[in-house]
């Protein structure tokens, strides 16, 4: 087969130390995931493919959990529908012992539809509609109030019910770290959270039993947490000691990060995140140092990304290369960011099915979508790759299958390797009937059969 021509040209390429930290450019490889071949992969379910590893969705939980249950004696943790909400991934979860976090009345509906009783969903959210709400009072759910407009909402449903509902307030808080979360919930700096508390004992119709706090997404600051323990642990015996309550749990949210490295970052996530352990031991040994004797109101974590995001990986296979008009090499890949919606802030890991010869030179990735913003990898030091090898993106197990769009292309297909190292497939790929399934077409707009 005659080889095409290419135009000769003249290139730096860095092969030595990447920058002053010292990152050297290496080749990585990955022939498999969990034992079964890339090829054997693709060929059974097609390109591009999510393949995530049940074994290591499950040792993640472990890792997790028993890094705070052993520092603190009253955990829980709930899981975050929002960052993968796959019936098989969330089905693994609750088995593993968590209890569904969600965020709108789709999530709720589909915790319950696989099984969860409401008794076992953390409601929170900005809008929760009124059938929801009251759905999820009546059916024993903890909600997490976000507004004053909720409070009114719930007092209406506990009139109508006849009942007084317990519920959680959602506080946002100045921890230190830069920006600040302040659209979601009641601030506690201003005062706005007694107003919010003091308004719900006043009412009498609903019982203020918790607290909850997210400070942000990705955050790689466990001293923060620790603040927001501290300022947690003090309104709460706030609340107790004016109106005689009892504040039965303190939810941290989530946003612990994962071994994934944001972009305008340029140490490796194992030099740049810190190991989680960092965030249990400042999160449990300030609860300990600053709760009275014998109190041990339930934490609870809504810890997603840390959890899945490790693994799930995506299988991509090149199908044209180009040079740019300033020399860069760029390949063309089957998989853009309309499934792959984190690489606006990831430099995800990329490794080849197989090794192959050749000199490194900085290299751009790009989706096969007809958008200049379809840029999936960036400055990746890759030998020359013939046409049909495959590229494996990771960590992308968090916020992808739920955040992906059908745009231009087919969602693909999603499997699941499991511990008997068999691969299960989870989501098939997507084709026109799905997409027009909702569609309907005037009968006076219907083309006329030639």
């Amino acid at each position: 087969m005659r080889e095409p021509y290419e135009k000769p040209i003249i290139r730096k390429v860095q092969v030595g130390l990447s920058n002053k930290f010292g990152s050297v450019y290496g080749r990585h490889v990955r022939p498999e995931i969990d034992g079964i071949p890339i090829g054997d992969l693709v060929s059974s379910f097609g390109s591009p493919l999510f393949v995530f590893s049940e074994k290591r969705l499950r040792s993640k939980y472990r890792q997790i959990y028993q890094l705070f249950s052993t520092r603190y004696p009253n955990v829980h943790f709930s899981w975050s529908y929002k960052t993968n909400y796959l019936d098989a991934i969330c089905a693994i979860l609750h088995q593993e012992g968590e209890t569904a976090e969600v965020v709108s009345e789709f999530e709720y509906e589909k915790a319950r539809r696989l099984g969860v009783p409401g008794s076992e969903i953390i409601f929170n959210g900005p809008y929760k509609p009124l059938p929801a709400l009251k759905r999820a009072v009546q059916e024993g759910a903890i909600i997490n109030i976000d507004h004053f407009d909720e409070i009114y909402d719930l007092e209406d449903i506990a009139e109508e019910l006849g009942q007084q509902i317990k519920v959680g307030i959602r506080l946002n808080m100045d921890t230190g770290i830069s920006p600040q979360w302040t659209r979601f919930g009641f601030n506690l700096e201003s005062g706005q959270a007694m107003d919010a508390a003091k308004r719900i004992v006043s009412g009498g119709k609903l019982i203020l039993n918790g607290l909850h706090c997210h400070l942000g997404t990705f955050l790689l600051e466990p001293r923060a947490y620790a603040r927001a323990v501290e300022k947690l642990v003090d309104f709460a015996y706030q609340i107790e000691d004016n109106f005689d309550l009892k504040i039965e749990y303190l939810d941290l949210g989530g946003g612990f990060p994962s071994r994934n490295r944001l972009k305008g970052i340029y140490l490796s996530p194992e030099v740049a995140v810190p190991p989680l352990e960092d965030f249990a031991e400042a999160i449990c040994d300030t609860l300990l140092a600053k709760l009275r004797p014998n109190d041990f109101p339930k934490l609870i974590l809504e810890t997603g990304r840390a959890i899945v995001d490790e693994a799930g990986f995506l299988i991509t296979t090149v199908v044209a290369s180009k040079r740019l008009p300033d020399g860069t090499r760029s390949y063309v890949v089957d998989a853009g960011v309309n499934i792959l919606f984190t690489a606006f802030w990831y430099n995800f890991r990329v490794e080849l099915e197989e090794d192959v010869p050749g000199p490194a030179e900085p290299c751009v990735i790009y989706g096969p979508l007809c958008m200049n913003i379809d840029v999936v990898a960036e400055q990746v030091q890759l030998p020359p790759l013939p046409r049909g090898i495959r590229l494996i993106f990771s960590p992308v197990g968090a916020y992808n299958v739920t955040q992906w769009m059908q745009f231009i292309r087919y969602r693909p297909a999603v499997v699941l390797i499991n511990e008997n190292g068999e691969a299960e497939l989870i989501r098939e790929a997507e084709n026109l009937e799905d997409i027009i399934a909702r569609e309907r077409l005037p009968e006076r707009l219907r083309l006329k059969s030639s």
